[in-house]
């Protein structure tokens, strides 16, 4: 693990062999610590968790970016255009269903980015994305 800050992000899931499945098998994370009631993942240096709770996540609604609904809450990564169009063709292969498909948003803009949506077993929304300048994250 590196000296930079990192996320610790804990989520609900109803299953934690869906979990496994999703997140070990179709993200290619590798598992850390677990229990019966939850799974650490190392999500690119980052810990997430996955708890087991009775119903999983609950989805608050959409909110429209670049005339698309995305999901609220979600969470992902921001990725190198490399690894995005990677795990898009992994995340294909895999069957998933997108919320959104891997797109190009904000073109021509200083914001441009890849990004996709999907769900995870237990229904939280996750995005990822890659920056066509990554020193424009933040550009207003």
């Amino acid at each position: 693990m590196s000296v930079r800050p990192a996320v610790h992000l804990a989520i609900p899931v109803d299953d934690l062999d869906a979990a496994r499945r999703f997140y070990g098998g179709v993200l290619g994370l590798a598992e850390g610590r677990s229990t019966g009631q939850w799974v650490d993942w190392d999500l690119h240096g980052h810990q997430l968790v996955t708890h087991v709770v009775p119903g999983g996540p609950v989805s608050t609604g959409t909110s429209s970016v670049d005339g698309q609904e995305v999901p609220i809450p979600h969470f992902g990564l921001l990725l190198s255009t490399g690894d995005f169009h990677a795990l898009a063709d992994r995340l294909r292969a895999a069957g998933t269903d997108f919320v959104i498909e891997p797109c190009l948003r904000f073109r021509g803009e200083p914001a441009e980015q890849w990004t996709m949506f999907l769900h995870d077993p237990a229904g939280n929304a996750l995005e990822f994305k890659a920056f066509r300048d990554e020193s424009k994250v933040f550009a207003r």
